[in-house]
């Protein structure tokens, strides 16, 4: 992907099943938990590089000792420096012989991460700012095991102001930073209410205290807890978390948006956004990581037990697609496939793009994340130009005038090249920099293949997807045209992004999706700017509505023209601005049909569709709308 959105954040967690001897006298390694959440967070790092966090729950401790830790960083490289610092600390301990991995309880005594539940958490900041406070896990402290929460998640919870509020209707003060602290103090506060129910039932039946906080550990049902934190969330979510307890859970929204996955086996229970880095981890086949369901929570006691509780009503699962498109690690098996699948689908397309002259035309891929997507174009090119080519043998054998020379035409002419044209030069995440300088910074991170491409020839780019257009314009466009061929075709792995998201990916502002500015000039073009000022009317009127009674009144603009009509407006807007090149360019997006077809069990398509999920969504493009129509910056939720 060209544009700079951000990412999703990931979730690792690791629950060992077995005291730390075992994992010594097994693996002569007193750290193999630790370096197993390490090993998950680092397979995930595409989903995050913002900041960094890990928190760790260690079980049985005496009353008075320090039981629960956590430590995060904002910096450079943060997993790695996180892990770092621990370590130093591990070696100083080693050093002065405060402890002895071949006796683990001196290490689980004097080393903070020596636990059996252990959290890590990768962030791309979308709300709070990018400082180390706001990095996750979150903390909710309190001197009862029980009511200690730890708390990192992959999520947007488009109501916050709403759950603050019902907060603040119980009496309470809570901190207004993001929707990470709502979330943690809704959960805490259940959490509390079921702590002093079970500690009431205990007391009353004349329970010793010395034994209350164990049976309360005990008697919690996380499950339950959840449940009631949840009832009025609106958003995508998956929230990984721990109890002092040790109690652990994955929770999942209704609707599946956000991904979560776990595997299990007699020494471990591991959770991870992607499925991909635990079947590395753990060298594992697909088969044997399941899927956390919908509207369901792993729940992890503190004895090791396991179970899938059903916490919200499941609803229509409506996967994210962007995760499959672009954000997930590309070597997980069915990911592949898709993104094989999706390059295939934009075939016809192209070729009628290129006037179907094969022999003229070279294909590529920008950026290297649409390299598995250009496969399965160049393979789908080659089936269908050998299905050409072994139709007109047959019909050439039929009709007797098939010949040797015919043969090797037919063979040598027509096929396209395939070419690698940009090459990143520099280890830089260029959706990372700040928008001033990425434009400077981008020109200079690709450099091309020179006298591959000739000037009869069109030049054919895979692209992931196309957001905003803008490094598209003012650098791919600008490198690609070096090559001088007659026309750039850049193709689209997915279709145009017409609408916000708002549970999990910062792309909010309307007015910087290309699609939107192409279909509003064209729509002032023709004279209709009118229903610009209509469609703000309606987008006001129904903000006094509730949520559910909401609905996508931009979606009246995008009505006006059809794809083909905006996909030709944004290569007008797109076209480089440039003395030396007076080629031609076209934009090709995939179609909403090919993308349903490439993944079929992946159908959230809102930011394409602007067919919501959930009630807060149509709310978040009401919002989204009215503040472009007003010409005011920022997020819209």
């Amino acid at each position: 992907m060209s544009d700079p959105i951000k990412h999703e954040c990931g979730v690792a967690l690791v629950r060992l099943r077995k005291p730390l001897d075992y994992y010594f006298e097994k693996y002569d390694n007193v750290l193999w938990g630790f370096q197993k959440l390490f090993l998950l967070m680092e397979k995930q790092h595409n989903r995050g590089q913002d900041g960094a966090g890990i928190g760790a729950v260690k079980l049985g401790m005496p009353p008075g000792d320090a039981f629960m830790f956590r430590e995060r960083d904002n910096g450079r490289n943060p997993i790695s420096t996180v892990v770092r610092k621990q370590m130093k600390l591990y070696n100083e301990l080693l050093r002065n012989g405060t402890i002895h991995p071949e006796f683990p309880a001196t290490v689980k005594d004097s080393w903070p991460f020596a636990a059996e539940v252990l959290l890590g958490h990768l962030r791309y900041g979308t709300s709070g700012g990018y400082t180390k406070s706001a990095c996750q896990p979150y903390f909710r402290r309190s001197p009862w095991p029980t009511r200690n929460l730890m708390l990192a998640g992959n999520f947007n919870i488009t109501n916050v102001d709403d759950l603050n509020q019902r907060l603040i209707q119980r009496g309470a003060h809570p901190i207004f930073d993001t929707d990470t602290q709502t979330v943690l103090e809704e959960i805490g506060y259940h959490l509390d209410e079921a702590h002093t129910d079970v500690y009431h039932e205990l007391r009353d039946a004349g329970t010793p205290s010395d034994q209350i906080s164990p049976l309360i550990c005990q008697r919690l049902d996380v499950g339950q807890v959840l449940s009631e934190a949840a009832e009025f969330w609106d958003g995508g979510y998956t929230l990984a978390g721990m109890i002092g307890s040790g109690d652990a859970f994955v929770l999942r929204d209704p609707n599946g948006i956000r991904p979560a996955w776990y595997y299990v086996d007699d020494e471990v229970v591991a959770c991870a956004s992607e499925r991909v880095a635990l079947m590395t981890i753990f060298d594992r086949e697909a088969e044997d990581i399941q899927e956390v369901l919908p509207g369901h929570a792993l729940v992890i006691k503190a004895d090791g037990t396991y179970s899938l509780r059903e916490v919200t009503k499941p609803r229509q699962p409506l996967y994210c697609s962007f995760e499959r498109i672009y954000f997930s690690r590309g070597n997980d098996p069915d990911i592949y496939q898709e993104r094989k699948a999706l390059g295939a689908a934009l075939a016809p397309q192209i070729r009628q793009a290129i006037g179907d002259d094969l022999a003229h035309a070279v294909f590529s891929y920008i950026p290297n994340t649409a390299e598995t997507a250009y496969y399965g174009l160049s393979e789908e090119i080659g089936r269908s130009q050998r299905h050409i080519v072994s139709k007109a043998i047959i019909e050439a054998h039929e009709s007797g005038t098939l010949s040797r020379q015919l043969v090797e035409d037919l063979l040598n002419n027509n096929w396209p090249r395939r070419e690698k044209i940009a090459h990143k030069d520099i280890k830089l995440r260029t959706f990372i920099s700040q928008e001033s300088s990425r434009v400077q910074l981008a020109s200079h991170v690709y450099d091309i293949t020179y006298d591959v491409v000739g000037p009869k020839d069109a030049l054919v780019c895979v692209d992931d997807s196309i957001v905003r257009g803008t490094t598209l314009k003012q650098s791919i466009l600008r490198i690609l045209s070096r090559t001088n061929p007659r026309k750039i075709v850049i193709a689209s792995t997915a279709p145009q992004i017409r609408y916000p998201d708002c549970y999990g990916i910062d792309m909010s502002e309307m007015g910087k999706f290309i699609a939107f500015q192409a279909a509003v000039s064209l729509l002032k073009e023709s004279g209709g700017g009118d229903l610009i000022k209509e469609v703000y009317a309606d987008c006001v009127a129904q903000q006094e509505k509730a949520p559910e009674e909401q609905v996508n009144h931009v979606k009246r603009i995008y009505d006006e023209f059809t794809d083909v009509d905006i996909s030709a407006r944004i290569a007008q807007l797109v076209f480089p601005k440039s003395e030396d090149w007076g080629g031609e360019v076209e934009i090709i997006y995939q179609t909403i049909e090919n993308l349903h077809k490439a993944l079929p069990h992946h159908r959230g398509d809102w930011y394409f569709t602007g067919d919501y999920p959930t009630p807060g969504g149509f709310s978040v493009l009401n919002r989204a709308f009215m503040r472009y129509y007003e010409n005011r910056q920022g997020r819209s939720y």
